[in-house]
């Protein structure tokens, strides 16, 4: 069941009509700290103005508006009479819309572009390089539409109808390759649609603990906790609600990082204050999982044993109706959750593609809708410890989904040693940090920010170890080797909707092979992932 925010505040609409950069719009939109959801373009209306929006953005997409079957922008947009921005194919979609013509060119453009604003002070005027990605152009303006800016391939590279408040670019200002088009963004929604730039950490906290507190009322609430930011900040925010009705549950499944089992009982005692009941279930959990190899049966298995626990806890506890996970916006997305099924399924996430139907539990997840820099904004704010709140993510099926084959106590091991190492050496060396900017930092601070964003960051926003179950020939001590081989996986990353590849120094990498080589049993090769998001994911399963 999708369970919408309680609007306080004045929000915007994204409508997607197939883009890659679809969320990343939503991350520039909360950037300017306007709340905002992102709908299928074909959402039902009732679904859509139930955030009472105060004004529209259209998606890119990869079709052309003349296709057959291709998405189209929905009547009662228009009805509302609310502004709309179109981006890339949603300005074509607009101008299809309004009685334009939209035509196939034969000079595509694709990549940085220039263009030169035609009307002063208007929607693009602060813009000159942008990054464009399209095969077909406007050729005849709708009526009522002026033209803003060209470009050398795009005559009509922006358009407006300054009178009805409708605009539209060919290019992509979400991207951090147009300078300045978050200025363009956040112009259209607070200048433009009049919203309150009011989306900060303490208005999120004020719409959970009301939102929470409507949910739940008087009775109990179990808390699956792992440690990580996204379920301890779920805790917390829950905690603030409805205080001792929560109960925090630990489930050691024999899938964590070393040494996280004692962490995390500590962090949760001293910091949350919140009564906290740790189950040891490993042998469950390798029992359920023996011989199985398959990512996605890996996760459904994990998903629906946790959920028994949960269970079996919750009839110890006089049967709470409501279990709290930590489940953030990419997960909804990469799992193709109900709201957005238009979306192709990447994977499956234990708190959201893995659980069983026939769950007891009514879930409380405050955190769906909030990337993960929001997250980590909203624990701050809650006052967390900051090795918390900056914790180096980790998947909730924990170790099987970085153990790739079989997943047995023994390969768990190797890589929980191989992974310690890593983590060691990262934070030796100072590059075991995060890359994700704050939502709620200044304008200018994020204009900083994209101004450098070409540069590579060292450090890391997530590094861990993948165990392969590939073996190969070594020489240790003049003696063959058949071993395991493993992965290093390091990415920098903005909300971790896409990431780039570490950049880390060679001698780094050389010193954390020798040292898994030589002090963990098993494995004698080790290789670094040089591959971004997309074309991957982040973690290997």
């Amino acid at each position: 069941m999708r369970i919408a925010y309680h609007v306080f505040m004045d929000s915007i609409a994204i409508l997607d009509f197939g883009s890659q950069y679809a969320q990343l719009i939503a991350r520039r939109v909360r950037e300017a700290q306007v709340y905002c959801e992102l709908f299928p373009w074909d959402a039902p209306q009732e679904t859509i103005l139930a955030i009472q929006p105060k004004g529209f953005i259209l998606s890119g997409g990869p079709k052309s508006v003349y296709e057959e079957g291709a998405p189209f922008i929905q009547e009662f947009i228009f009805k509302t009479g609310l502004p709309i921005l179109g981006i890339c194919y949603g300005m074509q979609a607009l101008t299809h819309a309004l009685g334009g013509q939209v035509d196939s060119s034969a000079h595509r453009e694709y990549g940085q572009a220039q263009i030169n604003s035609l009307i002063s002070n208007s929607l693009v005027s602060s813009l000159s390089s942008v990054w464009m990605s399209h095969g077909d152009r406007i050729t005849k303006l709708p009526e009522g539409f002026v033209a803003l800016a060209k470009s050398g391939n795009s005559p009509l590279a922006a358009m407006g109808d300054l009178q009805r408040k409708y605009f539209g670019v060919q290019f992509h200002p979400e991207v951090h390759h147009t300078p300045n088009g978050e200025k363009l963004l956040r112009h259209f929604v607070v200048d433009i649609c009049g919203v309150k730039p009011e989306w900060t950490p303490a208005s999120i906290i004020e719409e959970s603990v009301a939102r929470i507190q409507k949910q739940v009322g008087a009775q109990r609430v179990l808390a699956a906790v792992s440690g990580g930011v996204d379920s301890s900040v779920a805790a917390a925010l829950v905690h603030q609600a409805i205080g001792d009705q929560l109960v925090s549950v630990f489930v050691d499944t024999g899938l964590l990082r070393k040494n996280e089992g004692e962490q995390v009982a500590s962090a949760f005692r001293n910091h949350l204050h919140s009564e906290l009941i740790a189950v040891d279930a490993s042998d469950e959990f390798f029992s359920a999982l023996q011989g199985v190899i398959e990512p996605e049966q890996k996760r459904r298995i994990v998903g629906e044993k946790f959920i028994r626990i949960f269970e079996k806890q919750a009839k110890q506890l006089g049967q709470p109706n409501f279990l709290v996970q930590g489940t953030i916006y990419p997960d909804v997305v990469e799992s193709s959750a109900p709201d957005r099924d238009k979306a192709q399924k990447i994977k499956s996430h234990h708190n959201v593609g893995g659980l069983p139907e026939d769950m007891q539990f009514e879930l409380v997840e405050p955190l769906r809708y909030l990337f993960k820099d929001e997250v980590r904004a909203v624990g701050e704010a809650l006052g967390l410890p900051e090795a918390l709140v900056w914790r180096q993510p980790f998947p909730g099926p924990g170790l099987t989904v970085r153990c790739l084959g079989e997943v047995t106590r023994e390969r768990v091991s190797r890589l929980r040693e191989a992974d310690a190492i890593l983590i060691e050496e990262l934070s030796k060396a100072g590059l075991l940090g995060s890359s994700s900017r704050s939502f709620s930092s200044s304008t200018a601070e994020r204009s900083s920010v994209d101004s450098t964003a070409g540069q590579q960051s060292l450090s890391t926003s997530q590094a861990f170890v993948v165990l392969l179950p590939v073996r190969s020939v070594g020489v240790m001590g003049d003696q063959r080797t058949y071993q395991e081989a493993a992965a290093i996986r390091a990415v920098t990353t903005e909300d971790f909707m896409t990431a780039d590849w570490a950049r880390l120094p060679h001698d780094l990498l050389a010193r954390v092979s020798s040292r898994i080589v030589n002090e963990v049993e098993g494995i004698n090769r080790v290789v670094y992932d040089i591959t971004s998001k997309p074309p991957a994911t982040i973690e290997w399963e």
